[in-house]
């Protein structure tokens, strides 16, 4: 069988938020603010770039919802385009400029913004990107480890979480320039990756996370459907504080 790319993600707004303000966007599909209560599963042929992201609206802000579905929606429309780290790098400062753009035409909207993090799969590669403190994670067979660059201050002793993020695509009055986190490694049949927002990795540790995707023995995306399933619900077992989006991404054969 010919290599393909199985994406299993959810988005959901917890228990603590009165809606969602998430966006995520796999291949052209996107999912803009709305919630899924069960884990859904996409199989794309690995040969055209193929982009799997996660936005997650600035609380706090108006319009989060808005600003994280307008760069869902962009990289979804552009992602067949994005062959490299130097395209990544460039669709991502276009859309810092498009939030930008919109808040200026929407006074109500004034400083919107959103973090956004993914991956572009490409046939003999993989680009991870981020801005901001939603990430990405290669799956390995001794745990998770990070790729994506949180944008954060450094936290305090005993501290493993902070709502205070640095780089942002939109979020203030005047356009900002931003240095994206773009990273590219070799895709290998068999690797697996982890997107998500910090509403899952706040109230779950890494090493909970890591323990949680190592139950889904199966190689194949029926076992990834069960360990989003299970990635949420560890969460929701935390409070659910905020907004959970997150998507297992496989490269299969």
């Amino acid at each position: 069988m010919a290599p393909y790319i199985s994406v299993s993600a959810l988005s959901h707004e917890g228990l603590v938020r009165e809606h969602n303000e998430d966006s995520l966007a796999v291949g052209p599909w996107t999912l803009c603010a709305t919630v899924t209560t069960n884990p859904q599963t996409l199989l794309f042929p690995l040969g055209p770039p193929c982009v799997v992201a996660v936005a997650d609206g600035l609380g706090g802000h108006p319009g989060g919802e808005v600003a994280s579905a307008l760069v869902a929606r962009r990289l979804a429309a552009t992602g067949g385009g994005l062959d490299g780290e130097e395209a990544v790098r460039e669709e991502l400062q276009d859309c810092n400029r498009a939030v930008y753009a919109a808040a200026a035409d929407h006074p109500e909207l004034a400083a919107m913004g959103t973090t956004v993090a993914g991956l572009v799969l490409l046939p003999e590669q993989v680009v991870a990107f981020n801005v901001g403190d939603s990430r990405v994670y290669r799956i390995t067979g001794d745990g998770l480890h990070r790729v994506s660059v949180d944008d954060s201050p450094p936290l305090p002793p005993g501290r493993r979480t902070t709502s205070v993020v640095t780089q942002t695509l939109g979020g203030s009055l005047g356009l900002t320039y931003v240095e994206p986190h773009v990273r590219a490694a070799p895709l290998v049949v068999g690797d697996r990756y982890l997107v998500c927002s910090d509403g899952l990795t706040d109230p779950v540790p890494e090493e909970d996370l890591a323990e949680l995707i190592a139950r889904s023995h199966r190689a194949d995306e029926r076992a990834d459907g069960r360990a989003a399933f299970e990635l949420w619900k560890a969460a929701i077992e935390e409070g659910g504080p905020d907004n959970i989006t997150l998507a297992l991404v496989r490269i299969g054969e």
